[in-house]
């Protein structure tokens, strides 16, 4: 007997686009078959089904931990029976979101969001494969290579020399490339608690500066846990409105709501798939894609954005640092000149370090105590140019020794300017260089908590 084909070479059967079939067997060896919502790939000798009731199935594999699985190829209509044993549950971790986050899309779909709900993820063993023989359609024409695009736009980022043009490039290259024109990147902040949206492509509004809570929707449980979550429908309680509405008012923080950027997105994206950007061990981030269509991702997405993510890290860990250590050497500027026109108002609350540019809400955080500062010496001492190194050892900013992401907090806050406000600029100079622009007078209003 020929062996039977490999289980990634069957994926497509994975993906859940048609229920699979699972039969068991109690001790007295009485059969049952019933439908089983998920069959999770793990990798190539093992899958995962999803444990949602204590029901027969589940009481016969507790009993006998063998059984059998059958599968129907959504596109050539192929049939495959598994032969399975029983190794373990699990109730937490990266495997139980993923199942979990694509679970809640599945329920969203079938109306059953009530009824479906995961307690577990059963992780069996995959023994043989059988390919049952039955009336086949012949396969589609294989998609193109997402590795020759991949390599692409690999080849664009590395020719990139700045943060800046990393993640322009990257959004750009997702769009053109590899046909994901809706796409964003959140970088973690220095206290590891939030996400921040720091370059986005796709929306009618870029949302940077916009934060998203970690563990909660399907970018927060994709940085959380540092796997790759996709869900094939729209599924309610991963909504980005919902994730952040909850958080903020299990914090006892509804009132920032008013305050708080708007988080750009889809209004009902029914494929999405976030992937964490890691680097030296660390999480940086979180790339997101998402489109209006269901099943527009599948595990060849994935894994091409688990690809484009690790380099997308790498190479953003090193141009940081790079902006530091590289930084160019000036002649000392002239003073700023004397502007003319009535002073903007800039006020500064160093509770959270929130700016606004009179009414108008700009940035908090440590991008707000970096603008604070960088207007506080124009002010104070004419000044407009500026390093990135300079910035890194202020003691006034008091940034973390850890926080690799000084390059990314200037970029947010330069492009929160270029959004909101005609009166003042962040430009780069040079290399690890930038220059404030003032276009009038500013009178600053530093506003101490109550």
């Amino acid at each position: 007997m020929s062996p039977g084909p490999s289980l990634d070479a069957i994926r497509p059967c994975l993906e859940g686009a048609v229920p699979a079939a699972i039969a068991t067997c109690d001790a007295e060896g009485t059969p049952n078959v019933t439908l089983v919502s998920q069959v999770h790939y793990v990798d190539a000798n093992h899958v995962a089904l999803s444990f949602q009731f204590f029901n027969k199935t589940r009481e016969n594999i507790l009993a006998n931990p063998q059984a059998t699985v059958f599968l129907l190829h959504p596109q050539s209509s192929a049939r495959f029976r598994l032969a399975l044993l029983y190794r373990r549950t699990e109730v937490e971790g990266p495997l139980f979101q993923s199942m979990k986050a694509k679970l809640a899309g599945i329920a969203s779909h079938t109306g059953m969001s009530g009824v479906f709900r995961l307690l577990g993820a059963d992780v069996y063993q995959v023994l043989t494969i059988e390919h049952v023989a039955g009336e086949e359609v012949a396969p589609t024409q294989c998609a193109p290579s997402h590795i020759a695009r991949l390599r692409q736009l690999s080849q664009r980022l590395g020719g990139c020399a700045d943060l800046a043009s990393l993640l322009e490039e990257c959004l750009q290259g997702l769009a053109s490339i590899l046909q994901m024109p809706q796409a964003m990147v959140l970088f973690l902040d220095s206290q590891g608690q939030k996400l921040y949206t720091v370059a986005s492509h796709g929306y009618p509004r870029s949302g940077v500066g916009s934060e998203f809570p970690l563990g909660r929707g399907i970018i927060g449980v994709a940085a959380q846990f540092r796997t790759p979550i996709r869900i094939a429908h729209m599924a309610s309680e991963y909504a980005y409105s919902r994730a952040i509405h909850e958080h903020l008012a299990e914090a006892g923080l509804g009132d920032r709501l008013e305050t708080e950027i708007a988080f750009p997105g889809l209004a009902e994206p029914h494929s999405q798939l976030s992937v964490p950007i890691l680097a030296a061990g660390r999480l940086l981030g979180v790339l997101h894609v998402e489109d209006a269509e269901p099943h527009r991702f599948g595990y060849d997405e994935e894994d091409c954005l688990l690809s484009l993510a690790s380099l997308l890290g790498a190479l953003s860990l090193a141009l940081q640092q790079a902006a530091e250590s590289q930084t160019e050497e000036h002649d000392s500027p002239l003073a700023a000149p004397p502007l003319q026109g009535t002073p903007l108002p800039v006020r500064y609350y160093p509770a959270n370090s929130s700016v606004f540019l009179g009414d108008d809400y700009l940035i908090k955080g440590v991008a707000g105590a970096i603008f604070w500062r960088l207007l506080s010496l124009y002010v104070d001492e004419q000044r407009r140019e500026f390093s990135n190194r300079e910035l890194r050892i202020d003691p006034a900013l008091k940034l973390p020794e850890l926080d690799d992401n000084l390059e990314a907090r200037l970029i947010l806050l330069q492009r929160r300017l270029a959004e909101r406000s005609r009166d003042i600029l962040l430009e780069k100079s040079g290399r690890g260089r930038l220059r404030l622009v003032l276009k009038r007078p500013v009178l600053l209003q530093e506003i101490a908590a109550r």
